[in-house]
This record gives structure tokens, C-alpha cells and sequence, in this order.
């Protein structure tokens, strides 16, 4: 490697060294996979303690602080984890992912044209009490207004094939679709469309967002933003009584951190561990290490609209210039992550192994002459904006180093926490962001909202990808169910994608996640979801 480049990987590498709290010498990936291999093994052998017991309070750390809790306006899986705790959807995904499951819906049927879904809803669910209701029974009227709301406000576009709904009784409603759409179940289960009280929403106008209340297990207490958000146990929850006091949510952006609290009792469940952080909770007896291929993917976008990289051949070249393999290894040191080539994780089943050769390989020569036929054969100035999390600061200086030596290109590096990264990256105003991105396995929560012309402006699409080839092919694979049909459709989308390079689609992330020794009855899911208490589910701490 170059110089600049090498200093830049011995600079991450003295980090981690510096940040990894005395534990010992690192581990090689081998070893630390065989260690979490005998784990696993471990734990497969341990005996649940005695009983369920109730009591206590559950503290979980997220990587970033979460900015407005208000349905309508989240952008990040920060705020889904608490939105998801405090409120229900209609129906839910069940923990494998592979079937849709009743929820506030106790079942629906789908009129023979796909056009009408008519639910029939429980008749025992009561919203939490809040400032301006007393905790009354939800009705149809409830969910007419929340996914309504959704589809007219949604900050990221996630009931758009909604029409309207039409309340037929209490218990009793039918929603309307502008088209056939194959995944309307799906987007349901989505934070973004949980059921929330009108009176709620009105009486606390924009400030909803912070005094959140739904029908979930537990009832937000307080919420203080990038300090922490308090959940109390909600009684009357209508799926069972959690066994816990309440659930404290605090943003612990630093891994390592996240694994020293879980040390001394300070959280219990750290989410979205990376880097050192993942072999300390693997060598540490007092912390378990739950671990799972996530449907993920982590990626650096190119403005499609304007600036250099709005033309092909300067994103071409940006990509030839970046060894990606050598970042990703750089980035997730401890086998947290395996190297991606596609916008779409290889759990999706529209996954299509064989674009995997259409990656461009590492080639700094042709990457200056690319960049020279694009007319900035001295290089020019760009800034990549990003937010605050250690793998995504380990990610753009790499970036950086790349691009500066291969290129003479002057990378800025921009920071922020999550709130405002998210703003900056639906703006279309950034010449480059990176992210991640993570849902269902269904294709479509993945190319329609990265690349179909309507997500424009939103935080998938910020970067303005259009092509109207690709938007047919996303649109054919919503007006069918039959699952074949709709593969090979989103896979004829992703050949076309892939050719247009938007972006360097570096790695697929596991969820891992740290948890202490005394937390119970949790499962993990590959979509990253916590669930605390479902009709399923209850988790519990141990004495």
C-alpha cells in the first residue's frame, strides 16, 4: 500500500489498540470466530435461572442518539427501536422474518382485484394514558387517522400506496390502495406506521415527538434528547404483562464504552457493537455476545444530481481508486461484518449472486484516467458527510486516504450526530453520505427506497439516483404477489442499478449485540429489531 494509506490503517489500528480497556493482545479473526464459536456452544448448554421473575429496568444502549420520536418524522433505527417499544402496528413480522403474524389486527382478507384489505382489529387494546386522554380503547377510527397520517406526512415515504381507509365499525376497517401492491402487509409492521391517538398528536403538536403514546408494553416517561428516553411498564398492555419495570433507552455512541458499561451493571443490551468493542464482549465473561447476519448493508453514495460525481466516469473512477476489500477489513477488524459487492444484502431473496462480477476492481492508473477524461485531472475538492458512530469515522478516513493518494482528491469529513446527518442526507445537497441500511427481506424496502425516483428527497434517495428503466422494473414487482415473478423483476432492476455506479456498497453487517449475563428470554432478529414484550416474547432480568 501507499504511504498515506498505510498511515491511515495504522492510525485506526493504534485507536483500537488505545481503546481497547486493557484487555489483551488482539485476537487474530480466526481466533475471535472460534471464540465466538465456543460461546455459542456455551450458551447452548447453559440452563435458564430458575423462573421468570418481574421487576427491575432494562438499560439499552443505541449508537446514536435518536432525534424525534414522532411516527411520521423518524429517520433511523435509533428511534424505531423506542417508537417500536412504546406503540403496535397491525400486524407484525415474526422473528424468523418469513411470515406476517396478527397484531392489533387479530386477522384481514384481501379482495380478489388487491385493491381493498379489510382488517378486523382486537377489541381489549387501550391506548397509555397521556395529557389528553385517560387511556381509552383504540378503535378503527385510530388506525383510519394513523395511516392516513403516515401517508400524507411520512418522512420517508413508508405508506405511499395507501389511498384512504374507511371505518366500517370499532372493530372493523378497510384500507383502500391507489394500485395493487405487493408489500403493503410489510410495510405495516413498519415503526413509522404504529397506531397512535389523535387526541395525542393534536393536543402536543410538534412536540409529539417527544411525548409519544401508543398501545405497546410500555408508556414513554420522559424522553431528553441525546441523554435519554424512560419507558415504564404499561399494565393494561393487551399481549401480556411484562415481566419488567420499564426500559431506559441512552445513546452510547463509542462501542467500547457501550461493553465497559455492560461491565459494571450501567446497561444490560448494547446494540450495534463494532470494531473493539465486538472482541471485548466476545473475551469478557460477564458479557454475552449475541451475534447474527443482519440485513444490512453499509454504503457511500455519490450525488447523482450535481458536483463532480454526477458524472459516471468521476464515480467510476472514485470507486477504482478505493480497494474495498482492504476498507472493509480495515473498518471490521473483528469479524463483525463481511465484505458486500450489490445494494442489497445477500439474505434478501432478491439477491442476484452473479452481478457480483459487474464490481470494479481496484485499479488507481485507470481510476486517474477516468478521472482525467472527466476534465479534473488535478483532482478537486469534496466533503462526505457521516454521523458520529466509530465505524463510520474508521470508514471516511480510509475513504479519505484512498482518494487523496490515488486521485489528489481533498476529502472533508463531516460528523454529526444522527438528527442532523439525516436532514443533510435527504437534503441533496451533500456531494457524498454514507450510511447504512437495513429492513426486510423483501427487495422492495431496499431498491425502492435507494433508488426509485419518488424516494427522491427522502434519506434513501437523498442523492437524487433516477432512471426510468429501473423505476418500471419496481413498479411491475409491486403489481404481483407471486414471489418468482417479483425476484426476477428486482433482479432485472439491480442489473441496471449496479451499471449507473451510485455508490461503493462496502460491507454487510451482523447485528451484534452485547448483553449482561442477567438479561433473559431475549431473541435476536436479523432486521436488528429489540423486542421486549410480544404475544411471543417477554424478557426478563435475573436476580
Amino acid at each position: 500500500m501507499k504511504k498515506r494509506i498505510l498511515a491511515a490503517f495504522a492510525a485506526l489500528a493504534a485507536t483500537a489498540v488505545l481503546s481497547a480497556c486493557g484487555s489483551d493482545k488482539p485476537a487474530s479473526t480466526a481466533a475471535a470466530t472460534e471464540q465466538a464459536s465456543t460461546a455459542q456452544e456455551t450458551a447452548k448448554e447453559e440452563k435458564t435461572p430458575g423462573e421468570p421473575v418481574s421487576g427491575g429496568v432494562l438499560t439499552i444502549s443505541l449508537s446514536s442518539s435518536p432525534k424525534n420520536l414522532d411516527p411520521v418524522k423518524y429517520t433511523g433505527t435509533y428511534e424505531s427501536q423506542i417508537i417500536g417499544t412504546v406503540c403496535d402496528t397491525l400486524v407484525e413480522y415474526n422473528t424468523e422474518l418469513t411470515e406476517i403474524q396478527p397484531g392489533l389486527a387479530k386477522s384481514w382478507k384481501v379482495s380478489e382485484d388487491g385493491l381493498a384489505y379489510t382488517f378486523t382489529l382486537r377489541d381489549d387494546v387501550y391506548f397509555q394514558p397521556g395529557k389528553f386522554q385517560e387511556g381509552r380503547k383504540m378503535t378503527a377510527e385510530d388506525v383510519k387517522y394513523s395511516l392516513e397520517r403516515s401517508n400524507q406526512l411520512s418522512a420517508m415515504n413508508r405508506l405511499d400506496m395507501l389511498d384512504h381507509c374507511e371505518v366500517v365499525s370499532d372493530t372493523e376497517l378497510v384500507c383502500y390502495l391507489a394500485e395493487p401492491n405487493a408489500v403493503f402487509l410489510t410495510a405495516l409492521t413498519d415503526a413509522g406506521n404504529v397506531i397512535v391517538p389523535k387526541e395525542e398528536v393534536e393536543g402536543w403538536g410538534d412536540d409529539f415527538g417527544t411525548h409519544l403514546v401508543g398501545t405497546g408494553p410500555f408508556a414513554l416517561e420522559s424522553f431528553e434528547l441525546d441523554q435519554q428516553a424512560v419507558l415504564k411498564r404499561n399494565d393494561k398492555y393487551w399481549a401480556a404483562k411484562p415481566y419488567l419495570d420499564g426500559v431506559t433507552f441512552k445513546p452510547v455512541s463509542d462501542g467500547n464504552q457501550a461493553v465497559n458499561a455492560l461491565r459494571t451493571g450501567e446497561i444490560n443490551l448494547a446494540t450495534s457493537l463494532s470494531g473493539e468493542a465486538v472482541k471485548i464482549a466476545r473475551e469478557d465473561q460477564s458479557v454475552k455476545l449475541m451475534e447474527t447476519p443482519g440485513l444490512h448493508v453499509a454504503y457511500i453514495y455519490f450525488n447523482q444530481k450535481s458536483g463532480p460525481t454526477a458524472d459516471i466516469k468521476v464515480r467510476q473512477a472514485i470507486i477504482k481508486a478505493v480497494n474495498v476489500d482492504e476498507l472493509t477489513a480495515g473498518v471490521y477488524q473483528y469479524n463483525e461484518a463481511k465484505p458486500a459487492s450489490l445494494p442489497l444484502p445477500p439474505g434478501s431473496w432478491g439477491y442476484d449472486s452473479s452481478l457480483e462480477s459487474e464490481k470494479l476492481a481496484y485499479d488507481p492508473e485507470g481510476a486517474k484516467k477516468l478521472l482525467a477524461e472527466a476534465g479534473y485531472p488535478d483532482g478537486f475538492d469534496l466533503n462526505i458527510y457521516i454521523s458520529n458512530t466509530e465505524a463510520r469515522i474508521k470508514m471516511a478516513t480510509l475513504f479519505q486516504a484512498y482518494l487523496k493518494q490515488n486521485l489528489n482528491i481533498n476529502v472533508n469529513i463531516n460528523t454529526s450526530e444522527w438528527g442532523t446527518f439525516s436532514e443533510i442526507a435527504a437534503s441533496g445537497k451533500a456531494d457524498v453520505f454514507a450510511m447504512s441500511w437495513t429492513w426486510y427481506p423483501d427487495p422492495y424496502f431496499f431498491l425502492n427506497k435507494l433508488f426509485h425516483s419518488s424516494s427522491i428527497g427522502s434519506l434513501g434517495n437523498g442523492q437524487g439516483f433516477e432512471n426510468k428503466e429501473v423505476d418500471q422494473y419496481l413498479n411491475d414487482a409491486l403489481l404481483t404477489t407471486d414471489q418468482t415473478k417479483r425476484a426476477e423483476l428486482y433482479k432485472k432492476a439491480l442489473a441496471v442499478i449496479v451499471k449507473q455506479y451510485p455508490g461503493i456498497f462496502y460491507a454487510n453487517e451482523n447485528v451484534n449485540w452485547g448483553v449482561s449475563s442477567n438479561v433473559q428470554g431475549l431473541t435476536q432478529r436479523a432486521d436488528g429489531k429489540v423486542k421486549i414484550c410480544t404475544p411471543d416474547i417477554n424478557v426478563w432480568l435475573s436476580k
